[in-house]
């Protein structure tokens, strides 16, 4: 399970979300392995049954108001109760005041408190965005990332096969270069996203020129930081005895954390124009989304044309007879 240490989430975003530690720093310690964030409403009023008490907790207006009508007595009980359970960190928002018993208790408990000048609601998708991206399930695939007509294109295959001369040779087309040797692949709101594992800049290595760098000689249009993965090309060097697909009709499929993505295995032969082909890839995949595919188009007007010759044969027979 993934994790990851409070303190960090805290100095990372301690100005962007103007954040205050009301706890002793020792609280910080805590580490956070949910990525979902709850609101204590019901707990702070007993019911704990349904408590998701491992993600972290934000306090409103709504809950500190409740909490400030509260006898010191039964302040301090209902506190103590809710504060029993393992709770990675409670937000305050908007800068309200805490009662006292609640930032003791918390100090004795070992759970911190802190304090945020945002809004409740913004807090909540800020922080929830952030946590997002923190667990989003990541893989690197060693292979180059490109854009065509709005398409990325997860271009594969062995070391050597050709993949940055191809991308290379799209990008002087006019399309995009995303990352190259090595893409980061991040599943967020069930989209694969694609990016570079680096920051050094959008650079490419041509076997027998070097290093290269993309943006400077082709111009900030030729370049962009991420984008949706489409499609996965694996490029394989072509083998005599291999059967390739010819007609389009059976669709092969991926699956790269858990999300499936169409792929082709495309043969790569001396002379053969690979950038032509993935474009021709990318403007079929607009198609088929739009739901036109070009192998049932064709496979449909080929047996209306074999119903038709056997209706003519029969008619020519018919009148024979």
């Amino acid at each position: 399970m993934k994790t990851m240490q409070l303190k960090t989430l805290f100095h990372e975003m301690k100005d962007e979300f103007s954040l205050n530690l009301l706890t002793k720093q020792s609280t910080l310690e805590k580490n956070i392995s949910n990525p979902y964030i709850n609101r204590p409403g019901l707990a702070l009023a007993g019911y704990f049954e349904r408590f998701s008490y491992d993600r972290v907790q934000i306090l409103g207006e709504t809950e500190i108001s409740y909490l400030q009508s509260l006898k010191p007595e039964k302040l301090y009980d209902r506190i103590k109760e809710v504060l029993t359970y393992d709770i990675p960190a409670v937000f305050i928002t908007k800068g309200l005041s805490v009662p006292d018993q609640v930032v003791f208790l918390a100090n004795e408990m070992k759970i911190p408190i802190i304090t945020t000048r945002i809004t409740t609601n913004k807090f909540y998708y800020l922080l929830g965005k952030y946590l997002d991206e923190i667990f989003a399930p990541t893989k690197t695939i060693h292979g180059t990332l490109v854009e065509l007509f709005g398409v990325g294109i997860l271009l594969t295959g062995k070391s050597g096969i050709g993949k940055s001369e191809c991308a290379l040779d799209l990008v002087e087309r006019g399309r995009r270069l995303i990352a190259d040797d090595a893409v980061k692949i991040v599943l967020r709101d069930d989209v694969l996203m694609g990016t570079s594992t680096n920051d050094y800049g959008h650079f490419m290595e041509v076997r027998g020129v070097g290093l290269i760098d993309v943006e400077r000689m082709f111009g900030i249009h030729a370049v962009r930081v991420q984008k949706r993965i489409d499609v996965q090309v694996e490029l394989m060097p072509w083998r005599d005895n291999l059967d390739y697909e010819r007609i389009g009709l059976t669709d092969n499929i991926v699956d790269i954390l858990g999300k499936k993505i169409p792929i082709i295995y495309l043969p790569v032969s001396p002379g053969k124009n690979i950038s032509v082909v993935i474009e021709v890839i990318a403007m079929n995949y607009i198609l088929k989304t739009y739901g036109y595919e070009a192998a049932k188009e064709y496979t449909a007007r080929l047996q209306q044309d074999l119903k038709n010759k056997a209706k003519m044969r029969k008619l020519r027979m018919d009148d024979k007879e």
